[in-house]
């Protein structure tokens, strides 16, 4: 499946957010990119600028193409609950998001491809489908073969679990746990999930 491969940079200073994670160049180039970047007189957004800007901001952060995207949205709609905090949820219990907030990869992207590589296990199976929705209670593992792997071991040295509740890790067996759903206000990432409802409502 075809993924964007382009300049991370300049999509973060885009949204005014780095989204993808620290980013030195994003710190010295906090403005749009483009000539016209530092110009303070931009021409302003339409309504319809501003939800079409969340969605793609959604998009690229989670790494998801239109038509994932738009089929998780539909799903979120028909759940029980407010749909833009569904449809959040939804995304952070993707098998790769949960690889990248567990610390194994130290980016969504990087995860992703552990996931396709088959060096991730849920409940003691390998599972090479990124978008793998877990449920409450998964098992998140490295498959025996790959704990030797130094991408891995890497990652997992600099990594920072306590900030999120929804998650459990254990490094002897180097596995976590989904514990919950997590709730929106646990959520790190600033994104306006309801403008995103306006736009596909329309």
């Amino acid at each position: 499946m075809a993924r964007y491969r382009g300049p991370r940079t300049k999509i973060a200073r885009k949204f005014g957010d780095p989204i993808f994670g620290p980013d030195r160049s994003f710190e010295k180039k906090n403005y749009p990119p483009g000539f016209h970047g530092q110009n303070k007189r931009r021409r302003k957004l339409s309504e319809y600028g501003i939800q079409l800007k969340e969605k793609q901001k959604a998009k690229y952060t989670y790494g998801i193409l239109e038509k994932q995207f738009r089929n998780l949205f539909e799903h979120a709609s028909r759940a029980k609950g407010v749909t833009g905090e569904v449809l959040l949820q939804m995304l952070e219990s993707r098998l790769d998001n949960v690889v990248y907030r567990l610390g194994i990869a130290p980016t969504r992207a990087a995860a992703r491809q552990l996931v396709s590589h088959r060096h991730i296990t849920v409940n003691g199976e390998v599972v090479n489908v990124p978008s793998y929705l877990l449920k409450p209670g998964d098992i998140i593992g490295v498959r025996e073969k790959s704990k030797s792997l130094a991408a891995i071991t890497e990652s997992l040295r600099g990594a920072n679990r306590s900030r999120y509740s929804w998650l459990e890790w254990d490094q002897s067996q180097m596995a976590g746990k989904f514990m919950s759903i997590p709730e929106r206000s646990d959520i790190p990432e600033n994104i306006k999930e309801q403008l995103i409802v306006e736009l596909y409502s329309k």
